[in-house]
């Protein structure tokens, strides 16, 4: 399907807010999942995949989907958003939310599903269809994250975007002894992990200035909220996650690309993607080559600004208009 720039039609933002029309909270090996559904109960299935690990779903999330034509399922993952407990940490892998999802579909009664996922969300959805390709409608994916060593590795190794914001980097060491800062993502999480309240906070708030930094390019302050829970639990499950190298073998997501090679799949990919480099969603569109990658020029991480609602909103309602009766 090649790779495609932006449209010239007018550009599409955001459905109207709307509410859940059900609301689960599914036991899951010690987690209590938040699910909801919203739209149209006859509509076709789409999961929306939040990203982090550990950020949740937000009310926004609903609004990339035509209402009327889709029913749409957000879910928590496990120690994430409204998930319960927050934080958690104990059966809380890849595979866990793999199967978490899989259980979601078949209590909801869904045959098969869209997949719709930013991130880490897209990490989520290229594992699950290459698990279970038969129950997948198509992907829309944002902002790709592989999780190989390298896509780790630029965001904390010393040949990556530390060297775009070398100040930045430097603040988030500042705590760290001289050993520690070989591995501060090891050393990041013993404190997040500590009993020390007061180490806790810092380790988080530390985390989040840096990749703040890096996903909005500009400074901010994580705890302008006043929330510092939500920021360490958010903080323990990312590095959780990244200190484990997401649970993952090397390079699992592209090795296993034809599995899903017939599924209708459309990448969405900001050129000034810090996070995730566009190299990755280059790489997955060639190992998927009918594959639509739409790279935004002047588009970053974060699923907002006009061309990337425009761009991802287009992208649910041409599935859904491929995919509906």
């Amino acid at each position: 399907m090649g790779v495609a720039g932006l449209a010239a039609d007018a550009m599409r933002d955001l459905y109207p807010e709307i509410e859940p029309y059900a609301v689960h909270r599914f036991k899951r090996g010690g987690h209590q999942l938040y699910v909801e559904e919203c739209g149209n109960p006859s509509g076709v299935p789409v999961v929306f995949l939040h990203g982090g690990p550990g950020s949740g779903c937000k009310p926004d999330h609903r609004r990339f989907f035509h209402p009327e034509k889709y029913r749409i399922v957000l879910w928590d993952q496990r120690g994430a958003g409204r998930s319960l407990p927050r934080g958690e940490l104990r059966h809380n892998t890849t595979a866990d939310l793999l199967r978490d999802l899989e259980y979601i579909r078949q209590q909801l009664r869904i045959p098969s599903w869209l997949l719709f996922g930013g991130s880490w969300g897209a990490t989520l959805a290229l594992l699950y269809a290459e698990q279970h390709p038969a129950r997948v409608l198509g992907l829309v994916l944002r902002g790709v994250f592989l999780a190989r060593p390298q896509d780790l590795d630029w965001f904390v190794g010393p040949g990556g975007v530390r060297c775009i914001y070398p100040e930045r980097w430097e603040q988030l060491c500042a705590g760290l002894s001289e050993d520690e800062r070989a591995d501060p993502v090891a050393a990041l999480y013993r404190r997040l992990t500590g009993a020390d309240e007061l180490a806790r906070r810092r380790a988080a708030r530390d985390w989040a200035l840096w990749s703040g930094q890096v996903i909005f390019g500009e400074a901010f302050d994580p705890e302008a909220g006043g929330e510092h829970a939500a920021l360490v639990d958010q903080a323990r499950i990312e590095l959780h996650y990244a200190l484990h190298r997401y649970f993952i073998a090397d390079n699992a997501i592209l090795d296993q690309c034809q599995r899903i090679a017939r599924l209708p799949t459309v990448i969405v990919h900001g050129r000034r993607d810090l996070v995730c480099p566009v190299e990755g969603a280059y790489r997955l569109h060639r190992c998927l080559p009918g594959s639509l990658l739409r790279i935004l020029p002047e588009a970053g991480h974060i699923a907002s600004g006009p061309a990337m609602i425009d761009a991802l909103v287009t992208a649910a309602d041409t599935m859904v208009e491929r995919l509906g009766p």
